[in-house]
C-alpha cells in the first residue's frame, strides 16, 4: 500500500494518539499528588481509576462513534474526535482535582474515534489482500508513539508538571490542521448505511457483530488474544522487580526496548510475511510465537533469557492487526466502522478485565503462601492462546 497523504495522515494520527497516552506515565505519580494523593499507594489507586474509566468510556461509545462514521463519513467524525482530544488535553493540563482529570479521562473515552475511525478509513482505502499489512503498519504506528511518549513526557516534566498535556494538546491541533488539508472522504455515499436508534445501544450493537456470518470467531480471537496479551503492560515492572529486582529505569529501557521491536516487526517484517506467505500463514507464525514468548518469561529466571525472548514477543504482535484484516475482510463497507467500533470495545474490556485476573494471578504465585511461580501470568497467558488455537485454524477455512 502506497505512503499517500491520507495514509500518511492516519499514521500520524495513531503516533499522536500513542504519545499522548505516553506522555503522561512519567507524570503520574506528581500529577496525583498535585490533585491532592496523600500517598503513593492512594495516587496509585487513583490513577488506575483513571485508566478503568477511559477504557470503560471507550467500551460504551466504540461501537457508537464506529456507526456515526459508517453513517456520516469517516472524515467528519475523525476530525471531531481529534478536536475534542486537542480540548481534553487543555482541561487536564488546567485540572486543579481528581475529578476534573477523571471527566478528562473520560471524554478521552468517548473520542476513541482516533482509532476506531482510522482503522475503518484503512479498511476502506486498502484492497482486502493489503489490509493485515496496512493494520500492521498502524500497530508499529503505535509502537513508536509509545517509545517516543515516555521520553518526552520524561523531559518535560523538568519544565512542568503539566507540560507534557500542552505539548499532547499542540500536537493534536497540528493534526488538525495537517488532517483538513490532505484527508479526503473515503466513504463513498453509496456505500453509507443510516445511523438509528439502536446503534446508540453498545450491548446491541457488539451483539448484531457477533451474529454476522463469519465474524463472530475473528471477534473472539482478538479479544481472547488482547485479553492474554495485557500480561506485557500490566506485570512487566512487578515481575521485572520481583524476579530480577529491576529498577525504574531498566523496566523503563526494556519496555523502549519492546516498543522499538514492535515498530520493526510491524512495519518491516510483518509486510514482507504477508507478500511471501499470506496472512493466514503468517498468523500461525504469530501465535506459536506468542505461546513460546510467554511460556519462555513464565519459567525464566534469567537475564540472558529476557534478551532472548522478547523479539519473539513482538513477532506475536502481528496477531492483532491480521485478525482485524481478517474481521474486516467479513463485512461490507458500510459496517468497517461498526466492526472496526466492536474491536475497540472488546480491547476496552480486555484493557479492563486483564489487569484484574493478571494481578490476581501474580499475587497468588508471589505471596509465599504457596508455589512460588513469579511467570504464572504469562503462562496463563499461553493457556488462554494455546484455547483459542482450533478458532484461529478455523478461520482460514471461512
Amino acid at each position: 500500500m502506497k505512503l499517500n497523504g491520507p495514509f500518511l495522515f492516519i499514521l500520524a494520527t495513531l503516533m499522536i494518539d500513542a504519545i499522548g497516552i505516553g506522555i503522561v506515565f512519567p507524570i503520574m505519580p506528581d500529577l496525583m499528588d498535585r490533585v491532592g494523593a496523600s500517598s503513593t499507594a492512594e495516587g496509585a489507586f487513583w490513577g488506575g481509576v483513571m485508566m478503568s474509566a477511559y477504557a470503560a468510556a471507550m467500551f460504551l461509545f466504540g461501537p457508537i462513534v464506529g456507526s456515526l462514521s459508517d453513517a456520516y463519513g469517516r472524515k467528519p467524525v475523525l476530525i471531531a474526535a481529534l478536536v475534542t482530544l486537542t480540548i481534553d488535553y487543555v482541561i487536564m493540563a488546567m485540572a486543579q482535582t481528581y475529578w476534573v482529570l477523571l471527566v478528562g479521562r473520560v471524554v478521552a473515552g468517548m473520542a476513541g474515534a482516533t482509532y476506531i475511525t482510522a482503522t475503518a478509513y484503512i479498511a476502506d482505502i486498502a484492497k482486502p489482500e493489503e489490509r493485515g499489512a496496512a493494520f500492521g503498519m498502524i500497530g508499529a504506528a503505535f509502537g513508536i508513539g509509545f517509545v517516543l511518549g515516555p521520553a518526552m513526557g520524561g523531559m518535560a516534566s523538568g519544565w512542568h508538571v503539566t507540560a507534557p498535556f500542552w505539548i499532547a494538546a499542540g500536537l493534536s491541533a497540528l493534526n488538525v490542521a495537517f488532517g483538513l488539508f490532505v484527508l479526503p472522504e473515503s466513504l463513498k455515499p453509496e456505500n453509507r448505511r443510516p445511523f438509528g436508534r439502536r446503534d446508540l445501544n453498545p450491548f446491541g450493537t457488539i451483539i448484531r457483530a457477533f451474529v454476522i456470518p463469519g465474524l463472530a470467531i475473528p471477534l473472539i480471537c482478538i479479544f481472547v488474544f488482547e485479553f492474554a496479551n495485557m500480561v506485557y503492560p500490566t506485570l512487566w515492572a512487578f515481575w521485572g522487580r520481583e524476579v530480577f529486582g529491576w529498577d525504574g529505569f531498566t523496566i523503563g529501557l526494556t519496555l523502549s526496548g519492546y516498543g522499538v521491536l514492535i515498530a520493526g516487526v510491524q512495519a518491516g517484517i510483518l509486510p514482507q510475511l504477508t507478500r511471501r506467505l499470506d496472512d493466514f500463514k503468517t498468523l500461525k507464525i504469530a501465535t506459536v510465537a506468542a505461546v513460546i514468548a510467554m511460556v519462555g518469561f513464565g519459567g525464566t529466571s534469567a537475564v540472558w533469557a529476557v534478551v532472548v525472548f522478547l523479539p519473539i514477543a513482538a513477532l506475536s504482535d502481528m496477531a492483532p492487526p491480521l485478525m482485524t484484516a481478517f474481521a474486516a475482510n467479513r463485512v461490507g463497507e458500510d459496517q468497517q466502522g461498526l466492526v472496526q467500533g466492536v474491536i475497540a470495545s472488546l480491547s476496552s474490556v480486555a484493557a479492563v478485565a486483564a489487569p484484574l485476573a493478571m494481578t490476581g494471578v501474580f499475587e497468588r504465585f508471589v505471596n509465599g503462601e504457596g508455589l512460588y511461580l513469579p511467570g504464572a501470568p504469562f503462562l496463563f497467558g499461553a493457556i488462554l492462546i494455546v484455547a483459542i488455537v482450533p478458532l484461529i485454524w478455523r478461520m482460514n477455512r471461512h
